[in-house]
């Protein structure tokens, strides 16, 4: 009988960075070559790597490469979240359509299955891969747990951690200075680090993407606080939280191209409408970067080292074209182009929000459903 073919695969990791890449790099690595003795390449920063001249972005990923990276934050292969393989900008003319390379490129390595570790846009991505006829596996990745079709992704529970021990020690200084304190974390569409960083820590008031925000509604929070003698508030800010029917504020561009428009800058906004409706000092805090950085907690090395391991044994069962997901504590999978059709947002009216309203954290609801059990109350003759 004839020996089977030794697989070659490749491994990129695009978007941006996140606490558990090198979890993932690892465990594709060791899994690969004890179970299979199967060969691991990786794609230096993302995409990017392609393009890169002979070949050089492609380099063999043997077991001293992945040795100690488990706890390292970052990635080893470095990341971009800046290049549209379909849409390479040039000197001259309009942009280039470069994926022949990529297909060039695997075929002259021996490489025949791609794993893909990214975010929505780097699924989309993937899907177009998997439309030319390339053999793709996906691993979710991004701090915001806003990938679609996995109940969690690796690197939020390290950010949210991150957001906590922030606003943890925010809270003493807010107190002795009198202070309202708007902490502006990450979260484009999805609110999950400004709602689990907010419920962990007893934030007075959070701002969503999936909730517009009125700021009479936030004045009102302050003011009751400083009718019990709390003259003190911790605010969490999602970056893409919003008025009603208002735009959400970018740093730099208006959000028409996401490899070049940077969210940020919402606090700024939130500060100067409070400022005019409450006397009490406000000030901001934006965490940025710090978010994305840092040792990946154990959590995260957990599920990026099941996630890694899952990427291979779909490999194996020649699942080609499918991400691995997480429902319960279930691993599977679902189809890269599902996956790559959306984002996961918080329901408005769901348990977590319902949870935090009970235990009266206030999202400034615009349309006045912060309160819905004020009839309740009346009821049962609670103030």
């Amino acid at each position: 009988m004839a020996a089977k073919k030794k697989r070659r695969i490749a491994i990129l990791t695009g978007g941006g960075d996140c606490p558990g890449l090198n979890a993932v790099i690892r465990a594709v690595q060791r899994t690969a070559q004890n179970v299979y003795g199967w060969e691991l390449w990786g794609v230096r920063n993302g995409v990017e790597g392609f393009l890169m001249p002979r070949g050089e972005g492609l380099v063999r990923l043997d077991r001293p490469a992945v040795a100690g990276i488990l706890t390292q934050g970052g990635t080893i292969l470095g990341a971009s979240n800046r290049c549209d393989i379909f849409a390479v900008p040039r000197n001259r003319g309009g942009p280039k359509d470069e994926s022949p390379r990529v297909l060039k490129l695997l075929k002259q390595k021996g490489i025949d299955v791609l794993i893909t570790v990214g975010g929505d846009g780097t699924h989309r991505m993937a899907q177009r891969f998997v439309e030319m006829g390339i053999k793709v596996v996906g691993v979710p990745k991004t701090i915001d747990n806003d990938i679609r079709g996995t109940d969690r992704s690796f690197g939020f529970d390290t950010a949210v951690g991150t957001v906590g021990e922030a606003i943890h020690r925010l809270y003493s200084t807010a107190e002795s200075h009198h202070r309202v304190m708007l902490v502006e974390v990450m979260g484009r569409h999805s609110g999950f680090i400004a709602l689990h960083g907010g419920l962990g820590t007893g934030a007075e008031v959070i701002l969503i993407p999936e909730i517009p925000y009125d700021p009479d509604r936030i004045a009102e929070k302050v003011r009751a606080r400083r009718e019990h003698g709390l003259n003190y508030s911790i605010v969490v800010v999602a970056e893409g939280a919003r008025r009603p029917k208002g735009e959400m504020v970018y740093r730099t561009g208006d959000g028409s191209s996401e490899h070049t428009d940077r969210l940020g800058g919402v606090s700024y906004r939130v500060a100067e409408e409070l400022s005019r409706r409450i006397k009490l000092e406000v000030r901001n805090i934006v965490l940025g970067h710090t978010q994305r950085g840092g040792t990946p907690s154990p959590f995260d090395r957990i599920l990026a080292s099941l996630y890694g391991r899952h990427a291979v044994q779909l490999i194996h069962e020649g699942k080609f074209g499918q991400m691995v997901n997480v429902r319960g504590t279930k691993l599977g999978s679902i189809s890269i182009k599902t996956a790559a059709s959306g984002v996961n947002k918080i329901p408005p009216r769901g348990d977590r929000v319902r949870a935090a309203r009970e235990m009266g954290i206030s999202f400034a609801a615009a349309d006045g459903s912060d309160d819905p059990y004020a009839k309740a109350r009346k009821k049962h003759g609670a103030p």
